[in-house]
Parts: C-alpha cells; structure tokens; sequence
C-alpha cells in the first residue's frame, strides 16, 4: 500500500512541474531514475493514507469503467455491492450524472486552447464549451452547472446569484435589457434598453458577467451549510476565499446492506479549464468513487477539504 502512495505523491510531482512550466524531458527523466528513491526516502516514515471507509474490504471493491460510456452514468459502473442512489426523474442529481463527457482518454482544455496534462487528477472530461476567456473557474463551473439546470427546466426567475460584493446579478433583469454597471466596488443596474430573447448568446454574455465578479466567497455564502451524513449530488465543498476552491457531487451510489455512500466529484480549477471527473488520490482502488472521510479530512487531487465544508443549493 505504501508503494502507491509514494507513486501518487511522485505523480503529483511531476504534475506541479508540468503546470509551472518549468520543466524540461531531461529534468523528468532525471527525476524519474534517480529522484524518486530520494522522494520514497524522504516519506518513508509517514503514515499510509490509502484507507476508505467500504467495509474494510476497498482493496477488493472494483469500480469499473465503460469506455463507450458518454455520460457520467453510462461512464462509471458503481463498486461492488453498491447501486446508484435514487433521484428525482429530471431533477438536479439526474441532470448532473446525465452530463456529457469526452470519450475516454481525452484531456482537459484550457480556455486558451492548452491542455492539461493529467497525472492523476481527472478520470473522464465534460463535455461542455467554456469560452475563450479566463473566467470558468471552480465556482464558476458550479454556478455555470446550476444556471444550466434551471435554464433547461425553463426556470429563469430562479437563474441570480450575488457578487462578492453583494449585488444580486439575476436572469430576468438581463432579458428585460438591462446591463451591469461597475464602477468600482459599486454595482447597479443600467436602464432597461431592448429586451434580450433567452439564446444561448445572451445566457453565456450573462454566465460571463457574473463569471467576473462571483466567486468561491460569493457562493459559499449562498448554499446552505448540510450535514455530511446528508451528502446527496449536487451538493459542493467549498472554501469561500482567496485563495478557496469548489468541488461538487454529481453522482452517488448506496451500499445494497449498510446504506454506505459513495460519491463523484466535479471542478474546474485555474486558469480557466473544462469541468472533470476527479481521481481519488487516498483510494486508487476505489478511485474516481469517494467515501465519507473518517478522519473528516476529504482530500482532492488539487485540494483539501474538511467534511464541515459540505453545502447544498
């Protein structure tokens, strides 16, 4: 077991080099022969991390993947013994496990056009347009997924979500014509001009305004604190600040006997990137599948969180 965790400390490695830029092959090579045995030396005493919680018996639990899969559902078999939690039909949890994602293997794009190298962080790619500008981050994606929803279910009223100042930006008022008005940490506003038809032009100009001045501070003060007993998809860590980040639940499953959960976690991240599947780096025999933290510490391939940082829309 201790074996895996130096592999995964070793790839989060090379991971940080390859998205600083400041690599090169022979540097990677070099680090591959000879740093590695230094980098085993140097954790030999900690303490194995790679535990979960299902049964006791992870090591032989198997979470399968459909390669042909093209959807979060279809993409990701549940482990042994589980089956998929019931939602509501075209609801929120039944939105998010229906997303679209990239065939298998495909990596994660950057806003500019750059891609990111993958050393496990992501199992799978969204399929979803991000724009061209450095905007969909970790709270963006979720209030882009959330928008999303309601627009589909033709809920506009309820498409608002404040800035980190406090201002309400919400849907209606932009279709009335209106436009935002910035002036420092002054918000309103404008005079109604022609009213804007719900197109997907208009929703993304919208999406994009309050991309600029949303964040993780602005939503973590929006969603309501959940027990973590309660977890159900379309729930989100967060930690509201800068630097904070945001993940969200987009599918669950449920042990057939013990009513065990296990769950699947979504971000973007920064700069700007398309929303992804993430691995599980405490459990590669689980892994993309999570599982309540015991020790209340839920670690992220780029982030960690506490269970007390569990919110729901």
């Amino acid at each position: 077991m201790k074996t895996k965790h130096y592999r995964k400390i070793f790839r989060q490695f090379t991971h940080f080099l390859f998205a600083s830029g400041s690599y090169s092959f022979s540097l990677i090579l070099l680090i591959s022969t000879v740093g590695f045995s230094q980098l085993i030396s140097c954790v030999n005493s900690q303490t194995d991390i790679n535990s979960s919680a299902v049964n006791n018996e992870t090591k032989d639990v198997l979470s399968p993947i459909d390669s042909s899969g093209l959807t979060i559902e279809t993409r990701f078999n549940v482990p042994t013994a589980f089956e998929r939690a019931e939602v509501t039909e075209n609801g929120f949890a039944d939105f998010l496990r229906k997303l679209p994602l990239k065939e298998m293997g495909s990596s994660v794009s950057y806003y500019d056009g750059g891609q990111k190298s993958n050393y496990g962080v992501y199992a799978a790619v969204v399929d979803l347009s991000i724009g061209n500008k450095d905007l969909h981050q970790c709270a963006d994606a979720i209030i882009r997924l959330r928008a999303d929803y309601l627009r589909s279910k033709k809920h506009y009223d309820s498409i608002r979500f404040h800035f980190t100042n406090g201002f309400m930006a919400d849907y209606p008022n932009w279709l009335k014509g209106k436009s935002i008005v910035v002036n420092g940490n002054s918000v309103q506003w404008s005079a109604a001009a022609a009213t804007r038809q719900d197109s997907d032009e208009n929703y993304w100009r919208y999406l994009e305004k309050v991309f600029t001045y949303a964040g993780t501070l602005s939503l973590s003060k929006e969603l309501k604190p959940k027990s973590i007993d309660e977890i159900g998809i379309g729930d989100v860590f967060i930690k509201g600040g800068s630097p904070g980040h945001a993940v969200i639940v987009v599918d669950m499953s449920v042990h057939k006997e013990t009513g065990e959960k296990c769950f699947l976690l979504a971000q973007s991240y920064m700069p700007a990137q398309e929303i992804q599947i993430l691995e599980n780096p405490s459990n590669s025999d689980l892994s993309p599948w999570y599982t309540i933290p015991k020790d209340g510490i839920l670690k992220t391939p780029e982030w960690t969180f506490t269970v007390d940082q569990l919110k729901s829309f």
